[in-house]
């Protein structure tokens, strides 16, 4: 009898895992969506939140897959924690993709309006020197008027005196150094030979003594 109750027990339990899973059937996916940024500090503060959400959904499954294997129906209950984590980073994902490419558009919006900002500019300067006047010539000076030829012929002859005169100094200096020279010269050979025979009358003394 208690057999036969046992038996009754596990069939009911499977009948009421067949119509659980009848009534699990998976809902239709439906496209998640992102608002729309307004603002390089809202796309960013979206990233962040989008990353804390992720970490959250990771976390929560990584708890439901070791609460699933201590049930009766594991694949069941890990199939469940598995679409419920594929939903929630399918809906992360559209909000990051949304909020990157929101930050990509705004950063090449930006270096667009500096061209355009510099190419401004540089028209500008081009018309505004476009409209300047242009500078005055320059004026050359005129080269300093040459001196009358008989100036000139005056003061070459000049120098050349000058030359003549400084050249009869130098011979006359150079006529009393050689002088002077010749003059030293015969007096050091006087001296020398008064020492000479200075030495040979002490020579010729010591030897009468001797």
């Amino acid at each position: 009898m208690t057999k036969y109750f046992s038996s009754r027990a596990v069939a009911a339990a499977l009948l009421l895992a067949a119509l659980a899973g009848c009534a699990a059937v998976k809902a239709p996916d439906v496209a998640p969506s992102a608002p729309p940024s307004q603002s390089v500090a809202d796309a960013d503060r979206k990233l962040a939140q989008a990353a804390q959400q992720r970490a959250a959904a990771e976390a929560e499954f990584a708890a439901s897959e070791q609460v699933c294997y201590t049930k009766f129906l594991v694949n069941r209950c890990l199939d469940t924690a598995r679409e419920k984590r594929r939903l929630a980073l399918a809906g992360l994902r559209v909000i990051e993709v949304e909020a990157s490419r929101y930050k990509r558009q705004a950063t090449v919006d930006e270096r667009d309006r500096e061209l355009a900002r510099s190419e401004a500019e540089f028209k500008a300067d081009e018309a505004k020197r476009a409209a300047e006047p242009p500078p005055p010539p320059r004026e050359e000076t005129a080269p300093a008027a040459r001196k009358p030829t008989r100036d000139a012929a005056a003061e070459r002859a000049g120098k050349a005196k000058k030359r003549a005169a400084q050249d009869q100094a130098d011979a006359a200096k150079r006529a009393d150094s050689v002088a002077a020279y010749e003059k030293r010269k015969r007096e050091s050979e006087e001296r020398q030979r008064k020492v000479e025979e200075r030495k040979k009358a002490r020579a010729a003394e010591a030897a009468a003594k001797k």
